[in-house]
């Protein structure tokens, strides 16, 4: 099975399943001399973790890192770097009904139809619980970032058709939905605790905008910097497509609405999302993306077993109604780890880093 590496000159690969005895990634390309606890990284974790709040899986899971190679008296030394998560808290059992079943929306069929076996217990390698070691990764790339002034903020846009209007950055952290807009975020709480109790879930849409980005990072044909970030962003579960600047909205605007003048000062405008012809402009790069409806539900639905029989399902167990606040932090991992590579394949010439 390939795919679990991602990155050319910080690379990574994840390791582990959802229901194994770990999971964990381990780092490569990371220079040394960077100054690195398991409390930096820990700090993200926490923000990824389940059990955080009433609008989250209640899985109780620490989710405590340790590093096992790469870091010498709080500092890396420029080797790998392998961080490693126990899985504490599984429940196996709650996927005995369903061994045999195809769950809707899971990756159980295709996962079944590839490789003629799968991990039943929570989807195995397709689970949303791979993404530890990408906010581990990631954690490292944010710390090597923001010695170049460089900052990552994401948010809960928009959830079911509670849409936030402001943006506070310093709010986000301060409730449980991750939403920048202080007026709406309760509204968008209430919904998610309404749907779960209904045993259903909702969708969603996660905002980031990166700040600090220099001029230049990217190149015009197939390494487009906002090409790298989609399909980085596009690599986490759930996300079904994504959208920079104006995005789709550009489909119904003319070209006079849609240019970003440019006087003596700067951009007038950042329609394009801060990139023009796969290349950074030093603007604010901002893209959002949707999260689908969280796939297990207690809603009864119609599937089919391993034999082809026809059956119904309920998947039961302890799952997000809406997964978008916990998305945040590895939509931030993964573009910080995009970045960190991009301004690492430009360092020859530009001593970025």
């Amino acid at each position: 099975m390939g795919g679990s590496i991602f990155g050319r000159n910080f690379r990574i690969a994840t390791f582990g399943e959802s229901h194994g005895k770990s999971v964990g990634v381990v780092l490569d390309g990371c220079p040394a001399g960077l100054e690195l606890t398991e409390d930096d990284v820990q700090l993200e974790l926490n923000r990824r973790r389940p059990g955080q709040s009433d609008v989250s899986t209640p899985r109780d899971e620490k989710d405590r890192v340790e590093f096992h190679s790469g870091v010498f008296e709080g500092k890396t030394t420029g080797h790998p770097i392998m961080m490693l998560v126990y899985n504490e808290n599984q429940r196996s059992k709650d996927y005995s009904e369903v061994k045999d079943l195809f769950r809707p929306g899971h990756a159980d069929f295709t996962y079944t139809s590839k490789y003629g076996l799968r991990d039943y217990r929570g989807g195995g390698r397709s689970s949303a619980r791979e993404t530890i070691g990408r906010v581990c990764a990631g954690a490292v790339a944010r710390k090597l970032l923001a010695q170049k002034g460089i900052s990552i903020t994401g948010h809960v846009k928009q959830v079911g058709d509670v849409r936030a209007a402001e943006f506070d950055a310093d709010f986000i952290e301060k409730n449980p939905v991750r939403c920048a807009d202080r007026n709406v975020a309760e509204k968008m709480r209430s919904l998610i605790l309404s749907i779960s109790e209904q045993g259903d879930s909702i969708g969603a849409v996660v905002e980031v905008i990166i700040k600090g980005v220099p001029v230049g990072i990217g190149e015009p044909v197939f390494d487009r910097i906002e090409a790298e970030l989609a399909k980085a962003i596009l690599s986490i579960p759930a996300v079904k497509g994504i959208e920079f600047g104006r995005g789709f909205e550009a489909a119904t605007l003319r070209g006079s609405e849609n240019n970003d003048e440019i006087s003596k000062y700067g951009f007038l405008s950042n329609n394009a999302g801060g990139t023009l012809g796969g290349i950074t402009t030093g603007q604010d790069i901002v893209f959002r993306f949707p999260v689908k409806p969280a796939s297990s539900i207690t809603v009864p639905k119609k599937t089919i077993d391993l034999f082809g029989n026809e059956r119904e399902i309920i998947t039961r167990g302890r799952h997000d109604a809406c997964v978008a606040p916990r998305v945040v932090p590895v939509a931030e991992a993964m573009s910080a780890l995009v970045l960190a590579d991009m301004m690492m394949t430009d360092n020859a010439g530009r001593n970025l880093f």
